[in-house]
């Protein structure tokens, strides 16, 4: 009877030693929040945006249908799922529950580019990681993403070291505070999908057989040139800068005028960042159509630089994809066009949407405090309602169940 008494004062306070710890930490979250009102006001801008259901981007008449199909593309994603599956066995029972979520789970859209100070996030982090955990995240990304995708990944995931050393070894920004999550379960058959989600790195990639959909897709960087510190030297987006101005240059004066939706650059521009999968967008600025040969192979060049970080093989599908709608592509620009311009450009389609902004300073000091080479965002969607590759789940719900 003394032993029975015993275990029950045991399981007692264990229970009671265990509940409070989790309120405890839901209440500390609450805390933060609400003293951190930059904090409060991204958590209110996510569940107001979570509140509708997903509809994509669309033009003011409504949603495009029939672009997006499931099909054979020939190239296997067996790769992919396999590393999926050993990142999966790696991780410890906790891990584990904390990074795998339902294929419907709203995890897909909880995503912000901003620093770990503001917004936290799922998953489990690189940080969080053992050596071999890491290899094995690193691994799915590999397999996924092409060279280019995969160094620019890296590379962006440096430039938050740089910014944790000018703040003085601030925990709200560290090279390993990526975050991953899985959706569904990695199949031959059946839909699935993985999320990487850190400052200035958002990647949704799903997978259904051997089609992929890797949108919405963030990548940006602050600073753009490390002049100091342990990734000195490293540098990022100068192809996408570079071959945007040469290609708005390229253009008559003409079409450059049409091309110009303002020649003064003084804010933000990026239109589709974060809480932005329902926005009504139009297009506008220039129309492929009239572009030449050399101007369009240009612009599919330029597209090219966006789509090409995904894995070889599923980029040139996409490329395909964009190409059969070129006529109907639009390219906008903002900002002048002078060698060292700060500008904004768009290019927008039926089937994909992107975006390039140099962006206002905000972890490394600018003389100015306007928009800066320094700082810049990149925005990749598909629109009409295939981000997430919603589109592509929907067909294959309504066949197979």
């Amino acid at each position: 009877m003394e032993k029975f008494l015993t275990l029950i004062l045991i399981i007692s306070f264990l229970s009671c030693n265990q509940k409070p710890e989790k309120k405890a930490s839901k209440d500390q979250n609450i805390q933060k929040e609400e003293s951190n009102p930059v904090k409060k006001r991204f958590a209110e801008m996510e569940a107001k945006a979570l509140k509708e259901d997903y509809r994509g981007i669309e033009l003011e008449e409504g949603k495009v249908e029939n672009l997006f199909s499931i099909r054979a593309t020939g190239v296997s994603t067996i790769p992919i799922q396999k590393a999926a599956e050993v990142f999966l066995s790696s991780l410890d029972v906790d891990q584990k529950q904390r990074t795998t979520f339902d294929m419907n789970d709203q995890e897909w859209r909880k995503w912000c580019n901003v620093d770990n100070g503001i917004y936290d996030r799922q998953g489990v982090s690189l940080k969080d990681m053992t050596q071999s955990q890491k290899e094995a995240a690193f691994k799915l990304m590999q397999v996924s993403l092409s060279a280019k995708g995969l160094q620019l990944s890296k590379d962006i995931m440096k430039t938050d070291q740089t910014l944790k050393e000018l703040h003085n070894g601030s925990p709200d920004y560290d090279e390993e505070l990526y975050f991953f999550t899985l959706m569904g379960i990695p199949s031959e058959t059946e839909p699935w999908g993985w999320q990487l989600d850190g400052h200035h790195l958002i990647i949704n990639y799903f997978v259904l057989a051997d089609q992929i959909v890797m949108s919405p897709v963030f990548m940006g960087g602050e600073p753009i040139m490390t002049t100091s510190g342990k990734y000195k030297g490293n540098t990022l987006f100068q192809d996408e800068q570079n071959l945007g101005l040469s290609f708005m240059l390229s253009l008559s004066s003409e079409f450059q005028a049409e091309a110009t939706l303002s020649s003064s650059k003084v804010k933000n521009n990026n239109i589709a960042e974060a809480n932005k999968d329902n926005i009504t967008l139009n297009y506008e600025g220039l129309i492929g159509s009239k572009l030449n040969e050399q101007q369009k192979e240009k612009l599919m060049y330029l597209v090219s630089q966006y789509v090409n970080n995904i894995r070889e093989g599923h980029s040139q599908i996409k490329m395909e994809e964009v190409k059969a709608h070129l006529n109907n592509t639009w390219f906008a620009w903002v900002g002048d066009t002078t060698d060292d311009a700060v500008f904004y450009y768009r290019i927008h389609s039926p089937v994909v949407l992107i975006e390039f902004d140099h962006q206002i300073a905000v972890g490394v000091s600018n003389d100015d405090n306007g928009p800066t080479r320094n700082h810049i965002h990149t925005v990749i969607r598909t629109p009409n309602g295939n981000d997430y590759g919603k589109d592509l789940l929907y067909q294959h719900k309504e066949k197979h169940h």
